[in-house]
């Protein structure tokens, strides 16, 4: 064990040398920061995403965080332990580090590592937004449609979206039962902003897999683009009912509740479940979440509503700071 903790200074030590000369003004921990979040991201751009379902990407980026934090952790108090020694000469440094993942120390530190991420590092995002896992209407067994079905996912890499739809069509014209071709068909409709054809498409898609993520979730931001917000909602809560620990559905009613129908108690209490999910999935959008209940807060603070915010809260078993 000894060994091991000593490897680790020397490591922490080797990483806070560049960081030690600029740490006057406080920049010397952002370097840090700054560098071993850049590892974090390379880890994470290595992630593969293909016939993965999105709670297991989650898990794989949660790891590439947890890789750096315990540097970061220690890191971060070596230097705040060497300009204490700056300042009154005390040649002892003390570094006490908690690196129990469950404790509120180390919760802390990832969490002010993922907030930096979720800033800095667009692969985060693009990687756990991913949702490729397979079914057996994923693909089709017609290699002419699948041959035009990746013609059309080639398009909309380029965002030629019309041309991609037109492919997509070709595909379904020969196999209707291609329930990727039919997601794939209502994203570039979505593009194009021919929002019922998008529609029909999900839909289409839904009547082959009724537990299809990728048009269950894109059916109420279609709705949001047509500002029929209570069809958005009642879309959300039918991915809710397919599976109830979906927090982009919680978030999802959330957000249209909060920005767009005012409606900042209903707002929250989604808002709520979806933080609350986003922590035991470990997923990085925490943070989205973490924006909006802080934006809450401050409308239902101009309301003398203070106190209902803290009951909302407290009825997720979230405390207010």
């Amino acid at each position: 064990m000894k060994k091991t903790i000593l490897l680790f200074l020397t490591l922490c030590f080797y990483t806070v040398a560049s960081s030690q000369q600029t740490d006057s003004d406080g920049s010397g921990s952002d370097n840090l920061l700054k560098e071993l979040a850049a590892n974090a991201c390379k880890c994470i751009d290595s992630i593969e995403v293909y016939d993965k379902s999105r709670s297991e990407v989650v898990s794989e980026v949660s790891a590439c965080i947890d890789e750096q934090v315990g540097m970061y952790q220690m890191g971060s108090k070596l230097l705040n332990s060497l300009k204490e020694v700056s300042k009154d000469g005390k040649r002892n440094i003390s570094i006490d580090a908690n690196f129990d993942k469950n404790s509120q120390e180390y919760k802390d530190y990832y969490y002010e590592m993922e907030r930096y991420l979720m800033s800095n590092c667009a692969l985060l995002k693009r990687k756990v937004g991913a949702e490729d896992k397979q079914s057996e209407k994923s693909s089709s067994d017609n290699p002419k449609a699948v041959d035009f079905y990746n013609k059309g996912t080639e398009a909309s890499e380029k965002q030629q979206y019309k041309k991609a739809a037109d492919y997509f069509e070709k595909a379904l014209k020969l196999d209707e039962k291609y329930a990727f071709a039919w997601d794939n068909l209502g994203l570039a409709y979505r593009k194009l902003g021919e929002y019922d054809k998008a529609i029909h498409a999900y839909e289409k898609s839904l009547a082959l897999d009724p537990t299809g993520l990728m048009p269950l979730q894109n059916l109420p931001v279609v709705y949001q683009y047509k500002k029929e917000y209570d069809k958005a909602i009642v879309a959300y809560e039918r991915l809710a009912a397919i599976n109830k620990n979906n927090a982009e559905a919680y978030y999802g009613i959330g957000l249209i509740y909060t920005a767009h129908l005012h409606d900042y108690e209903k707002g929250l209490d989604n808002m709520c479940k979806a933080y609350n999910l986003y922590i035991d999935q470990k997923s990085p959008y925490r943070t989205d979440a973490e924006k909006i209940i802080n934006s809450i807060y401050t409308e239902m603070k101009k309301q003398n509503k203070e106190d209902k915010f803290k009951e909302i809260l407290k009825s997720n078993n979230i405390s207010f700071e």
